[in-house]
């Protein structure tokens, strides 16, 4: 009997997977082997809201959060170091580059400490101000009224000082470095000012420049850098704000290229 020849595959049959072999690990991987394997936990606390309710939150948060503003009036009544603490909390949730946490905070409610930061600020600032000050930033400046005088530093019931820690330092003494530092630090103080309008106070981010003095006062390490000097407390009744409008959004996102 003739042998019947094979059925041609159709051309629409999906076609027969062919065996291959997995892609080779890329050779970085080799480098780590003598590491530990990451460990992994379940995503916590995670609850899938409906759009409603993610929509309501949203707006809520966005509602509050217009209404945050800079003051730099602040009554002198006492805020209680629990908030403090959890506005440092919350500030350390913030994400970090290989989450290195490079942030580090300095609070401070001793009344003679605070007028030694306002002394040495005013310092600089007057330097800043009469020197070191171009023309260009002292227009920029002009519409926030600002001046080498900052009576919020001794005015306010706390300071926070930020720091960002640019290496960190091992039990020998030697040298770790730290990643993405001032990307890090910098949402970490968004959180904060954040959580410190969320709770009904008020705080100024405050740089003075240079802001090296911060970190002789308080005693900080060198791997350390000053970042922002933070009064916080309560409005005064007759707190001002300048009269600034925000970007509208079209001004700030691009959606796509």
């Amino acid at each position: 009997m003739a042998e019947r020849p094979a059925d041609k595959p159709r051309a629409d049959a999906p076609a027969s997977p062919a065996t291959s072999t997995p892609p080779a690990e890329p050779g970085y991987k080799a480098l780590t082997k003598h590491l530990p394997e990451p460990r992994f936990v379940p995503l916590p606390g995670y609850v899938r809201l409906d759009e409603a309710q993610m929509l309501a939150r949203a707006e809520a948060f966005h509602r509050q959060m217009e209404q945050r503003r800079t003051t730099r009036h602040f009554a002198a009544d006492p805020v209680p170091r629990r908030l403090i603490e959890l506005a440092i909390l919350t500030a350390g949730t913030a994400p970090s580059g290989a989450h290195r946490q490079p942030w580090r905070f300095v609070a401070i409610d001793d009344p003679r400490l605070k007028a030694k930061v306002r002394a040495a600020a005013e310092e600089e600032e007057l330097k800043t101000y009469s020197e070191r000050m171009t023309d260009e930033w002292r227009e920029a400046l002009h519409p926030l009224g600002t001046d080498h005088v900052k009576e919020h530093l001794s005015d306010a019931p706390w300071l926070v000082v930020l720091f960002a820690e640019k290496y960190g330092l091992r039990p020998d003494g030697s040298h770790r470095k730290n990643y993405y530092v001032d990307e890090s630090v910098g949402i970490a103080a968004g959180l904060f000012v954040a959580a410190i309008h969320v709770m009904g106070l008020v705080t100024l981010t405050h740089t003075p420049n240079p802001m090296g003095f911060l970190r002789d006062l308080l005693g900080r390490g060198t791997n350390e850098k000053a970042v922002l000097l933070m009064p916080v407390g309560y409005p005064r009744p007759d707190a001002t704000v300048p009269d600034l409008q925000r970007l509208p959004l079209e001004a700030i996102v691009q959606w796509n290229a």
